[in-house]
């Protein structure tokens, strides 16, 4: 039985917590209404990218395939479970089956499954039991199974030409699927092979200081690591923040469904890494903590994923540890709050100066809609609202 961190806060930092709770709801009342019915991506001065018509193909995307399509009806399955409110309920399994488009395409989807239907189905079928919504994310499990190399024991990422060995450190959030699904049907396949992709990223992708490679390339056959690419970091061997930020949640995550204390050992590692890097910058994430002094880019992004993994490590660890992981996940997603969310209700997209890629423009410090998920989770969890999507 794991703390709920929700009852270690200080008086100050509830109110604060609480104060939000109201300013979310306006928020995202407001944009179900603008977004009508479509799933939103990047807000473009105040206003959403969506789908442009009912064939699901998006302004700046992959389709109704794209990669992030989960965490729109993942932000509703939250603010459902924390208000009640039944439009929430409502947009969420509206969103959810647009994604059967994905299913039946097929083209497009990879490794990013787990992102696309735990917070949609999955989290459907834990709030509501709903058999159809079951099937939904047994399907997404199943294709993630799919991508696991048994000989290398590693699941592949993407579906680029060339990059069989490629798996991504982001891999580490959708594995959960598999460890859902094996709770699930009692089917140890899923189980083990999650446990063999953790235990290949956690001996390959994090490096001994706790900073942690975006991409490794495995040899498909032997399992080998031929070369560590930068992918969406500075560069090959730099520090991606966001990768840090999955590795922590991941990690943190793969502990609470397996029980295994080397996956939260891990996680620790990971975070004090990143936590000696924004001690440096005021509680803010750079893009890559191993990247030029100049130019200065920022990813809020990286901060809120590593908030609620730093939630999930206070309430897995001892009660003299807890208050170190508490207390930075409060410090940051205040500095996040202070700085960083645009909380008008007229106006598309909560947290701003979220970072795609260091080497891209186009998606730099920009307002993205899972980085309002993963902050409406943190904050959820802090107010002891949140449900356990993951």
């Amino acid at each position: 039985m794991t703390f709920e961190v929700s009852a270690a806060l200080s008086d100050s930092d509830r109110q604060w917590v609480e104060s939000l709770l109201p300013k979310l709801d306006a928020k995202f009342q407001a944009e179900i209404t603008r977004v009508n019915g479509h799933i939103p991506y990047i807000a473009n001065d105040g206003v959403y990218q969506t789908f442009k018509d009912e064939t699901g193909k998006a302004e700046d995307a992959d389709g109704i395939a794209w990669w992030t399509n989960g965490f729109w009806p993942g932000i509703m399955w939250q603010m459902f479970h924390a208000t009640g409110n039944e439009t929430y309920k409502t947009t969420a399994e509206h969103s959810e089956a647009l994604l059967d488009r994905a299913f039946d395409e097929f083209i497009g989807l990879h490794h990013d499954v787990g992102f696309m239907w735990q917070p949609s189905a999955v989290a459907n079928y834990k709030l509501t039991g709903g058999e159809r919504s079951k099937a939904r994310g047994m399907h997404a499990a199943e294709l993630l199974l799919g991508r696991f190399n048994p000989v290398a024991k590693y699941i592949r990422s993407w579906n680029l030409p060339g990059s069989e060995g490629w798996s991504i450190i982001d891999s580490m959030i959708n594995v959960q699927t598999l460890f859902w699904a094996g709770r699930e049907t009692g089917d140890v396949r899923f189980t083990e092979a999650g446990k063999m992709h953790c235990d290949t990223l956690m001996n390959n992708a994090v490096r001994p200081d706790g900073s942690c490679n975006h991409i490794t390339d495995f040899d498909p056959i032997t399992g080998e690591v031929r070369a560590t690419p930068g992918g969406q970091g500075y560069e090959s061997g730099s520090s991606w923040s966001r990768g840090q930020g999955w590795a922590i949640l991941g990690f943190a995550l793969a502990a609470r469904n397996t029980g295994e204390q080397r996956y939260l050992d891990t996680a620790k590692r990971v975070a004090h890494y990143f936590i000696a890097n924004i001690a440096l910058t005021d509680a803010k994430s750079l893009v890559d903590f191993r990247a030029p002094a100049e130019p200065v880019y920022w990813d809020a992004l990286a901060d809120v994923i590593v908030a609620c993994g730093l939630i999930d490590i206070a309430e897995q660890v001892p009660e003299l540890e807890r208050h170190l992981y508490l207390d930075w996940a409060v410090r940051i997603l205040k500095a996040v709050e202070a700085e960083w969310c645009d909380w008008a209700p007229e106006r598309d997209g909560l947290v701003q100066m979220c970072t795609g890629c260091y080497h891209n423009e186009n998606d730099r410090e920009v307002p993205m809609m899972y980085g309002d998920y993963y902050f409406v989770e943190a904050v959820l969890h802090l107010a002891g609202k949140a449900m356990r999507i993951w």
